[in-house]
C-alpha cells in the first residue's frame, strides 16, 4: 500500500507544481492563453498562496510529488467566496482517491476560513474532474464569477459551504 501524505506547498515544491499542471493541461490540448497554463504565477505558489485566507496542498505518494490544490480568496469576488484552485494530478496517480483527499482538506480549510462558498473554472475537455467537482456537490452556473483570467474556462461551478 503506498504512503500518501499531504502537506503545504514549499518553494521546494514550486518547479515540480509547476510542470504537473503544464503537463496535465498539454495532454488535454488546453496549453494555450486563458487557462492556468499561461498564469505566470505557476512558478511561485509558495509564495501566491501565502497570504491570509489561502493554501495551497501538495499530495506525494511515497515521497513523490503527485498533484496538487489550493484554495484562494475570489479574486474580484465577494469576501465570503473562495476559488478551488489549480487542482490537477499526474495520470499515474489518479483513480486512486487522492483528488478527493485533497479536495476535501481544501474545503476543509475553506470552512475554518468561513468561506460560505467555494468556486471554480474548469473546462469541459477535462471529464473526470467535472465528475469529481459534482460528486462534492459542486453545481453549474450559467457565467463566471469575480475576474480570474481564465476566459478559456467555460465551467464554472459553485458549492455551498
Amino acid at each position: 500500500m503506498p504512503s500518501i501524505t499531504i502537506s503545504l506547498i514549499q518553494p521546494d515544491d514550486n518547479q515540480t507544481i509547476a510542470y504537473i499542471v503544464r503537463s496535465v493541461l498539454t495532454d488535454f490540448g488546453l496549453n494555450r492563453p486563458g487557462t492556468a497554463f499561461a498564469d505566470t504565477a505557476l512558478d511561485h505558489l509558495s509564495e501566491i498562496y501565502n497570504v491570509p485566507r489561502s493554501v495551497y496542498y501538495v499530495a506525494r505518494v511515497d515521497g513523490e510529488i503527485a498533484g496538487g490544490a489550493g484554495i484562494y480568496p475570489l479574486e474580484g469576488g465577494p469576501a465570503h467566496i473562495c476559488e478551488l484552485q489549480k487542482m490537477y494530478l499526474l495520470p499515474a496517480f489518479r483513480g486512486k482517491g487522492i483528488a478527493r483527499t485533497i479536495i476535501e482538506n481544501c474545503l476543509d480549510f475553506a470552512r475554518k476560513e468561513n468561506y460560505t462558498h467555494c468556486y471554480l473554472e474548469t473546462m469541459p475537455e477535462l471529464v473526470q474532474a467535472v465528475k469529481l467537482y459534482e460528486y462534492f456537490g459542486f453545481y453549474h452556473l450559467d457565467g463566471p464569477l469575480g475576474n480570474t483570467g481564465h476566459f478559456t474556462c467555460i465551467n464554472w461551478m459553485l458549492k455551498e459551504l
